[in-house]
């Protein structure tokens, strides 16, 4: 597996791999958001055998750093993606200089809740009808060592 920043060549596949991934209600990114992601913030993607597998997105146009989007295509889950993905992504933004890192995730979606924990993310608060199928969401936080 190799985790690499993304780049234009790959926003046609990252929009599949959205699609595939995110339905409506969990607000998948568009063509053009993601072409605008990779040029203005901070895009990892990981690729197995020339495949990306996934990919994260931070948004670090702010006082703090926003994991928005985690994804991982279903033929690679159980590979340990996510995982390299969140550590590659955590470490760049803490040497950016980010103390904070937030995101919000799905109640419903214990194993991102379990992995997000797994590396220091904690529950800062429940968002109710976050999402459009009036789903709650946790604002989880990292906080840098001091």
């Amino acid at each position: 597996m190799t985790i690499r920043k993304a780049n234009a060549s790959d926003v046609s596949n990252l929009h599949a791999l959205e699609r595939e991934i995110f339905t409506p209600e969990n607000f998948p990114l568009s063509r053009a958001s993601l072409s605008y992601h990779v040029k203005n913030n901070l895009i990892y993607v990981a690729e197995i055998e020339g495949e990306i597998a996934g990919y994260i997105l931070a948004l670090v146009k702010r006082r703090h750093a926003k994991l928005y989007s985690l994804g991982v295509n279903s033929l690679y889950r159980g590979q340990n993606v996510a995982s390299k993905l969140l550590e590659t992504i955590i470490f760049e933004l803490l040497h950016m200089g980010f103390k904070h890192i937030f995101l919000e995730v799905r109640t419903d979606n214990e194993t991102a809740i379990a992995l997000y924990k797994k590396f220091g993310f904690n529950v800062k608060k429940t968002l109710e009808a976050f999402y459009l199928d009036k789903r709650d969401a946790y604002l989880m936080e990292f906080k840098a060592k001091e």
